[in-house]
Formats: C-alpha cells, structure tokens, sequence
C-alpha cells in the first residue's frame, strides 16, 4: 500500500510534499521550513486500513491531513475514486468531501461546545441539504444509537459527556454522510486505557458494516496491529518501511522499523532483542543528508550520511527505504 501506485485505489498519493515556514528566531525576519512530509507515495485500497506509525514529530498526522486536503500539499499528486483532487476547489471540492470525513484526536477540542449534539451529528446533512428539521433529529438519534449512546444524547451539549463518549460523538459525525474513506487520526490516544478498546471496537464494526476504509494514524503499534492492514512507517517525513501488518509486525526490514518493535512487547510473539537507539531525532527543520533515519542508525555506514536510499520493492507488497536491507 505504499511505494508504487497501482490502479483501483480508492486514495492513492503520488511524490507528496508540504513544508511549513518558521522563524529562524524571535528577532528575525528570516523564515526557514519544516519538511513535515518529503516525497510520500502510497495507495489505500476500498474498505482496507492503512495504518501510519511513527515517533511524533514524523509526519504522519500532516500526512493523513493532506491526504483528504485539509491541508494542500507543496507539490505531488493525490487520487481519490481515480479523479485528481490535488488542486480541485469550489463545488467539485465540496462534493467530493462528502466521501472523506476526519475523526480528530482531541474529543474535547473538536466538538463544538455551543452546539447541542444533534447539530453536531446533523452538520453534514444540513450543509449538503440532506435533512433538516425533525428528520435530521431523528436521524440523528438512531446513529447515535448506532454509535453506542442514547437518542436523547441528541439533546444535550458536549461538556455533559465524558471523553470516550465524546469520541462517540465524533465518529459518528464522521460517519454521517456515509464517506468511503475515514481518517482516524490519533483516535484513542487521549482516552483511558479501559476505553480505548470499546472505541476501537466500535471502528472495526462501523467499518464492517458500511464498507469505508480508513487511514488510521498512531504512535501505538499495538493499536496499529490491531487495526491495521497494511503499515506504513514514518521518519522524518519519509515512509521507511510498508507492507502488510502481520508480514511487518512478524518480520520488520528496516532498522528503525526493528527498533521501534524491539521497544514493544506483542503478544503471542517471541521476545526481541531491545535495540536501543543513540541521539535525538533530528530538526525537521534540517534534516540530515542522505538517508535521514543514519544519524541514529545501529547499521549505519559511509554510504548512508551520502546517498539517501529509495523506497523500493524488496519482496511482493514489501518496500523499505534501506540500502542494506
């Protein structure tokens, strides 16, 4: 699902970049630019989960966002149902957005807390001109219901529910208009750890159910694994290493890949020998030369400071960015 793009991808992106100015100081003028996301390409097939893993600060957020063009890319190509949307606007924009919807991270932030719920849910149909009145009410309470919490939820205001309903809430204004594609960006992270299973959960079943595919991004691989299809794992705005998850998890390429498992304990697997990795991850802001995962590498040599190394295919459905692998 990454590397290559091959035909009937419902998303498919093709050398993406998007960079970000910043200050050099407070007292200057002088902007320099985050790399968030260096020349990515991937594809996400109808109804699978690609799954983005990496530390923070990699990319992957900024990535499933310019996925869905909330935010639009510096450069590159991206594909959705076939129809390039990279520079679409206006109507043919809006329309298409229909079928990409966004569940955030932060289930407190992202609902507004001068709406009641039902306007929340509702928003989509309203903005489209699928419902209104008592049919967008009643609409809304039986996907409420669906979601896992009353129709009378409808009713009440956000800040009289606790996060993980909240995050109920979100996934089902997400589900709304019925996308083909979700991007579940950093779903369960801020919820306790008792809840986060019930969420999880109810995604896979909502995916069963209706079909969409989701990009799913986490710092926790074990959330990835769960959730996961295929895996794509990010370093400093560079896709390292994908492939299939059970393929990936059983036997990672890429050094940073191993690292990042040898840290995890998964159940059911052998235990890995811990890889710990030496230095800070370096500024997005200047990234190393030639390969970028090399300053903190364990199988580091000359080449790898001078040459940065491809994404390419090492086995069927297997790419790695590793001149050694």
């Amino acid at each position: 699902m990454s590397g290559p793009v091959r035909d009937g991808a419902l998303l498919s992106l093709s050398n993406v970049y998007k960079t970000f100015p910043v200050r050099t100081s407070f007292f200057s003028s002088e902007q320099a630019r985050v790399h968030a996301v260096d020349g990515v390409s991937l594809e996400l097939p109808p109804g699978r989960t690609l799954g983005l893993v990496g530390e923070s600060g990699c990319g992957k957020t900024t990535l499933a966002r310019v996925a869905i063009r909330l935010i639009d890319p510096d450069a590159g190509t991206i594909r959705f149902e076939g129809k390039d949307i990279t520079r679409m606007a206006g109507e043919a924009l809006r329309t298409t957005r229909r079928q990409m919807q966004i569940v955030f991270q932060d289930p407190y932030s992202s609902l507004n807390p001068r709406m009641k719920v039902r306007d929340i849910v509702g928003e989509g149909w309203l903005v489209h001109g699928l419902a209104r009145g008592q049919e967008l009410r009643d609409r809304a309470g039986r996907l409420l219901q669906r979601v896992g919490l009353p129709a009378e939820a409808g009713e009440k205001y956000p800040h009289e529910f606790s996060g993980g309903q909240r995050q109920r809430i979100g996934i089902a204004r997400a589900i709304a208009l019925s996308p083909r594609l979700v991007v579940a960006d950093e779903p369960v992270s801020a919820l306790d750890v008792s809840v986060q299973a019930q969420i999880l959960n109810l995604l896979r079943d909502i995916q069963e159910e209706y079909g969409m595919a989701y990009l799913f991004v986490s710092h926790d691989l074990r959330v990835i694994r769960h959730m996961s299809d295929a895996v794509a794992v990010m370093y400093l705005g560079k896709v390292m290493e994908s492939g299939p998850a059970e393929e990936l998890f059983h036997g990672p390429l890429h050094p940073y890949t191993r690292s990042l498992l040898s840290a995890v304990p998964m159940l059911g697997d052998a235990p890995r020998e811990r890889i710990v990795l030496s230095g800070e991850i370096p500024s997005p802001v200047s990234p190393p030369p030639g390969c970028r995962f090399h300053t903190r590498c364990f199988m580091a040599q000359k080449m790898c400071a001078e040459v940065s190394p491809l994404l390419r295919e090492v086995s069927p459905g297997r790419f790695a960015a590793c001149h050694f692998v």
